[in-house]
């Protein structure tokens, strides 16, 4: 085993330490979020002070999404090198640092420089969180402990728009960075102060052998089972960004659904999105035929799509369609992660989870764009038709998966 594996505190273990964990890597996660969501909802005050189009405004995002899927994988190998718990306070400090260039900014090019930053600190998200939840969490309760952490980066987005609002609404637009900047300081301030509990950052022993190299970490990064994963990431996110970008123009473009009763679909699409999640970690832990419940969710969700994208369907129906492949979507979520650790070495789980995580990154920064391309050209329905293209890719990646042999990675 590499000397990079983080080592557990000596504290008794139970369902108290384990919730302690949970809790300080969930409020990390709901942080991420927010700062990821920050933006949007007020594009528009932010373009007037910049006296910039609506596509310069938008390339911030760009920015924070090139970022990010650029530097995710050495952010992963610094996590298993360093400690993800000194990394992840770096992170949220880092953060909190460009939320208050972005507020005090009256340069565009500054604002570009501060989402970069944005960017590079939500580089140390995933393969910080994952690594310290693998180490640390009683692997009994391993799948409630991904599900929580998924939760509360869901919960983060869904009140980010109400809280980014209710700033501006009182500071102006600058005050919702500057919240975003209190939220992570205050993050980063919780993990030095009640971070005792989380790993140690890693020790070399002596005897034993050196830190894995970087070519024996990409070799890994470079096998087929985890670049299965890569892939099967990289589905999940085209195929979710297509109907959470896209579902309510393609909608009202096909069937001439009203504006709000889209918006009331895609808000129960969200939500049961969420309330999922949960779900699902209790079946995760239930089972380790996580492609099974990978591909069933899939195989619903493909119906639900064919029935919005082909059926005009009463408002009362299309609301409970998406609900419906809401939750079975967010089911979904807490098997893709213990997919990816089990086949994940000890030691291994932020270069890991750092470069599988960049197939979201890469259908963010692609989805937008082949999506919107589809509705130029005057192309709705196909737009549903990609997304179960991508859907059925997730579903064939999953049920192909070779089960790991023998014990499970994380066993000792």
């Amino acid at each position: 085993m590499s000397s990079t594996s983080e080592s557990l505190p000596a504290a008794p273990g139970g369902w108290s330490r384990d919730a302690r964990i949970i809790g300080l890597i969930a409020v990390a996660h709901f942080t991420s979020h927010i700062h990821i969501m920050m933006l949007p909802p007020i594009f528009g005050p932010v373009r007037e002070a910049f006296n910039a189009s609506y596509i310069e405004i938008g390339a911030a995002l760009t920015a924070f999404n090139v970022v990010s899927a650029l530097l995710q994988t050495p952010a992963g190998f610094l996590v298993d090198r360093v400690g993800a718990r000194r990394v992840l306070t770096a992170g949220l400090i880092l953060g909190g640092a460009a939320c208050v260039l972005a507020a005090l900014t009256s340069t565009y090019w500054l604002l570009l420089v501060a989402y970069a930053l944005l960017g590079l600190a939500n580089t140390v998200y995933h393969p910080a969180d994952y690594s310290i939840l693998s180490a640390a969490i009683e692997p009994k309760r391993i799948g409630k402990a991904f599900s929580i952490h998924t939760f509360a980066g869901y919960f983060g987005s869904g009140v980010a728009p109400m809280i980014v609002l209710a700033a501006a609404a009182i500071w102006g637009w600058q005050g919702a960075f500057y919240v975003g900047a209190a939220l992570a300081l205050a993050s980063a301030l919780l993990l030095i102060v009640a971070g005792d509990v989380l790993p140690r950052a890693p020790r070399a022993v002596a005897g034993e052998q050196p830190t894995e190299s970087v070519s024996v970490g990409l070799d890994l990064l470079m096998s087929t089972p985890v670049l299965r994963n890569l892939f099967f990431f990289l589905c999940l996110a085209m195929a979710n960004g297509g109907l959470q970008t896209y579902a309510v123009v393609a909608l009202g473009a096909l069937h001439g659904t009203p504006f709000e009763t889209a918006n009331v679909a895609l808000s129960g699409f969200l939500l049961f999105s969420a309330a999922g999640v949960l779900v699902g970690g209790i079946i995760a832990d239930r089972t380790q035929r996580h492609e099974l419940v990978a591909a069933a969710g899939f195989a619903c969700t493909t119906v639900m799509v064919l029935l919005i994208g082909w059926v005009n369907l009463p408002g009362t129906v299309l609301i409970l369609a998406m609900s419906v492949g809401g939750l079975l979507n967010g089911i979904i979520q807490p098997s893709r992660d213990m997919m990816v650790r089990a086949v994940t070495p000890p030691g291994a789980f932020g270069k890991v989870f750092g470069f599988v995580s960049t197939g979201f990154n890469v259908g963010g920064m692609v989805g937008p764009l082949l999506y919107g391309w589809l509705m130029d050209r005057g192309e709705p329905r196909a737009i549903f038709a990609l997304v179960i293209v991508f859907i059925l890719l997730g579903l064939v990646t999953a049920i192909t998966r070779p089960r790991p042999p023998g014990h499970p990675a994380w066993t000792r």
